[in-house]
């Protein structure tokens, strides 16, 4: 997927748990989990923006989009090509 969540580095860089960021911006860790390790399929505004609170960051700390690599858009077969 083209969109990374940089969650993780900024958790880092504040030396802060998963656990508690998920209750200072009042989510699940489960759910904030999926969304840091990138397989959720929407954010909220509501949820970024309390990201951006308690991290005191901008959402593209939080976020960047990655062009997608040409062998990885491939299908199997065209790979062979």
């Amino acid at each position: 997927m083209p969109i990374v969540v940089d969650i993780d580095v900024m958790l880092a860089r504040r030396k802060m748990s998963v656990g508690e960021l998920a209750e200072r911006i009042g989510i699940t860790p489960a759910n904030l989990a999926v969304l840091k390790n990138g397989r959720a399929k929407a954010v909220r505004f509501t949820t970024l923006a309390a990201l951006c609170e308690v991290l005191d960051c901008q959402p593209g700390d939080l976020l960047r989009w990655e062009a997608e690599r040409v062998a990885d858009a491939a299908t199997p077969a065209e790979r062979h090509l």
